[in-house]
Formats: C-alpha cells, structure tokens, sequence
C-alpha cells in the first residue's frame, strides 16, 4: 500500500514537474531582448459568451497588466471579436481590466479578430512603429502568436518579447493540462518551432 502510494506521489510530481518545465519553455521560446523605450502588450482574447471575462481571458489580463514596464511607453492593446450579442471578446477584456483590476491607463481595442491568426493580422499595424512587442496569453498561446508574427511580418519578428506569462507555481495543477493542450494546438506552428 504504501509503495502505491509513493509511486502515485512520485508519478504526480514528475507530472506537475513536466507542466512546469514545458511552460517555461514555451514562455522564452523565439523571444528576442530588443533595446528601446517603447512597448505594445497585446492581450489575446479567448471565446467568451457571457458578458464578464471568462477564466481564460480573467487570466490574459492578468498576465498584460504585470507585464507592463513602468519605465516604458506602454501601447496596451486587447484584441477579440464578438462574442456576444453586445460586448466584443477585446471590450469584455478591457472591461475586466479597469473595472476589477483597477486598470487606469489608456488601451486600444481590436474588435474584428476572430482567430489567432486573425489577431495577429489585424494587430501588426498597430505595433510596427514600438521597439518591443509582448502577446499576453497562457505560454503556449503566446508562442503560437509569436510564430504567427514572424510568418505574417518576420520584419517584427527581432521585437519580440516574452510576456510575464509564466510564474514557477502559479495554477501548477493545471499547468499539466495546459502543456498538453499545447502541445497539440501548437502542431500548426511545428516547423516554426525551435
């Protein structure tokens, strides 16, 4: 019994180890350390039918918010179409942040996107002119819209930078779960791939 119970003890921490570990990874994965003071966070929405951000998106901002550097001139940015009736994945998004978080700065919203790809299309206008470009969104995610820049404009590609999207512990019960949605949403980008 109690062989059982330190293999299952062992199995869930090699587990949680790999959750933590792949993460990471995907976080510093074609990331670059331009020089300059100015910087766009784009925060990618996440399907959202109600009128309040979802978990996914509640998460998002979270990740935008602290990645903001205080010493740079910072281009906020939350990018999502309709998904509902009234309120855009983008505005819900925006919402959330001034309104929970206690977000004061100035944002732009980006309300047509309906994909990843779709984000990053209609983003790229609204960034080519910052030293530094961060995609708030869970490691995996972010990565993807990273391959996706360097397809669409590998002109932008040397601007970008990792979000504050990975925390050694943070949600680690679902970061396993998350490495291994990754990993198959992440198939479309695979020759992107380091």
């Amino acid at each position: 019994m109690r062989k059982g119970i330190a293999l299952a003890g062992v199995v869930a921490a090699g587990v949680l180890a790999w959750g933590e570990w792949q993460n990471r990874r995907w976080s510093l994965a074609l990331v670059n350390d331009p020089s300059g003071s100015s910087e766009a966070v784009v925060v990618l929405g996440f399907k959202n039918p109600q009128p309040d951000a979802n978990f996914i998106n509640r998460i998002r901002v979270r990740v935008a918010l602290r990645s903001i550097d205080p010493a740079a001139e910072t281009r906020l940015i939350f990018s999502g179409g309709l998904t509902t009736a009234t309120k855009s994945e983008a505005r819900v998004m925006a919402d959330y942040a001034v309104n929970t978080l206690g977000y004061r700065g100035t944002y732009l919203l980006e309300e047509e996107s309906r994909t990843t790809w779709e984000n990053i299309t209609n983003l790229l206008p609204m960034v080519e002119d910052v030293d530094r470009i961060k995609i708030a969104s869970l490691p995996a995610h972010a990565l993807k819209a990273r391959a996706y820049v360097r397809r669409q404009r590998p002109d932008l590609a040397p601007k970008l930078v990792n979000a504050a999207d990975y925390k050694f512990g943070e949600l680690a019960a679902l970061k396993p779960a998350l490495a291994a949605y990754g990993l198959r949403t992440l198939r479309a980008v695979r020759e992107d791939l380091p």
